[in-house]
């Protein structure tokens, strides 16, 4: 049960001074799955950073138009399932082309997604909001 009482939480405030930026979202092809990207997001609020929430589906050409626009430190990808694991070369793709490669770092997580599967576009993955809030903080360390 306590699964169901951390996904019935209340949205954590924006922190003030935040820690670090993180722009978080479903990547296209992934339509339905809000719980596993509200659970990150809430877990970094409380951890002290911005979160910018893109939603579902995004395209990734506009997780990094997003990332720039925000100056985020981190863009954190959830793929949940197997179309939106195979665009995630777009999303490498998009980074290269926006000269974000190795400057923002992409983490990705999602019941789509293997650790190869980061690892593939030298993103970071993580399998838990509790790993992600590690991979956050170690980011802008």
């Amino acid at each position: 049960m306590s699964w169901l009482k951390a996904m019935m939480e209340k949205e954590p405030p924006e922190p003030e001074n935040p820690i670090g930026i993180v722009v978080i979202g479903n990547l296209e092809g992934d339509r339905a799955h809000d719980t596993p990207r509200g659970m990150v997001r809430k877990a970094l609020k409380r951890n002290g950073f911005k979160v910018v929430d893109l939603g579902k589906d995004v395209l990734a050409s506009v997780f990094v138009s997003k990332a720039k626009e925000n100056n985020a430190n981190i863009i954190a990808v959830s793929a949940n399932t197997q179309p939106a694991k195979e665009n995630i070369p777009k999303l490498d793709e998009a980074l290269k082309n926006a000269d974000l490669k190795g400057k923002v770092t992409v983490m990705i997580g999602g019941a789509a997604v293997k650790k190869a599967d980061a690892e593939a576009i030298g993103a970071i993955f993580g399998k838990s909001k509790e790993e992600a809030v590690e991979i956050a903080k170690k980011a802008v360390a």
